[in-house]
């Protein structure tokens, strides 16, 4: 017992330098105000100091902060959720109005207790945060909301400019790291929503360390491509606590440049592979041309008219 706890230490580039100055108070202070949820927070992600504290960035968890999921691999909290909060998407836009966030990240818990899976209140958000922070680019971060073609068009219909669905593993362990969501029916996902919008960028994630094989890896990454999808996250599985899966082991920071060069050989448009790599971390330089023109046509736009009511003071 003593050999594995010595070999599954944490190794020294996975430590985190903790950044508590005032822009991650700041942002904490506005989440708490705004009666908000981050994945930052309830997923424990190490990157929230490096995200709060020098980015300025975060990902809203809306839906609430209860899953109505298992997986065994994440540390949100699990039960039976409360009603739903139809407000929720204008304390959004309002935070990210005074955060004056450039490009914002939405995510949420799953919700099978919902028709839809959630799909309205995602659309209802980007729509709040588009007439609020028109010139705020918006990546979402759903369920795979069972698969209903009609709630991924509901969604789809308020035009994210990246949409995500994260696989999480390879095809082998889903059954042992996800609760409900299949392997097949995150792809179906992601073809679907690129067949709703060819031009949006499609985006997913797996986590590598819980015993997955380089074959396995390479098929992921296949499978993903073979569906359509632009851009692949890779990051190091981290225990959030005893009771959550076991870490098999801790990939090296070269193994997760090699990871990234054969991504990118094979096809995808960007990948981010790195031991502490999330779904939304550097998640603003992966948006499209379109958007980052449309995101600088408004910035551009938004100075002109500040330097028209300067000069005419």
């Amino acid at each position: 017992m003593k050999k594995r706890e010595q070999i599954l230490r944490k190794p020294e580039w996975l430590k985190i330098r903790l950044n508590t100055n005032g822009d991650f108070r700041g942002i904490k202070h506005l989440m708490r105000e705004g009666r908000l949820h981050t994945v930052c927070e309830e997923a424990k992600c190490p990157n929230i100091h490096e995200c709060w504290g020098s980015r300025r960035t975060a990902t809203f968890m809306i839906l609430g902060n209860i899953c109505t999921r298992g997986c065994r691999f994440c540390a949100v909290r699990t039960g039976r959720p409360t009603e739903l909060d139809l407000m929720e998407p204008e304390r959004v836009a309002d935070s990210v109005e005074r955060m004056k966030l450039r490009h914002v990240v939405v995510t949420a818990v799953a919700r099978d207790d919902l028709k839809d899976g959630g799909a309205y209140v995602f659309a209802e958000t980007i729509r709040a945060i588009r007439r609020k922070v028109p010139y705020c680019t918006i990546e979402v971060l759903p369920s795979d909301m069972k698969g209903d073609e009609e709630s991924i068009h509901t969604l789809m219909d308020a035009k994210p400019d990246i949409f995500d669905h994260n696989i999480e593993t390879v095809r082998r362990l889903t059954k042992k790291v996800r609760a409900i969501a299949t392997y097949d029916r995150s792809l179906a996902v992601l073809r679907k929503v690129k067949e709703a919008s060819p031009a949006t960028p499609t985006k997913s994630s797996i986590m590598v360390g819980l015993g997955e094989t380089k074959e396995e890896i390479m098929e992921a990454m296949d499978d993903l491509l073979a569906n359509h999808v632009d851009i692949m996250v890779i990051g190091q599985y981290l225990q959030p606590t005893r009771k959550h899966l076991d870490v098999v082991r801790y990939y090296r920071p070269e193994e997760f440049e090699e990871l990234r060069e054969i991504a990118l050989s094979k096809g995808f448009r960007h990948c981010v592979s790195g031991p502490l790599a999330r779904t939304s971390y550097h998640a603003d330089e992966q948006v499209g041309e379109e958007s980052r023109r449309r995101h600088d046509a408004l910035v551009e736009e938004e100075r002109r008219e500040d330097s028209g009511r300067l000069s005419g003071r």
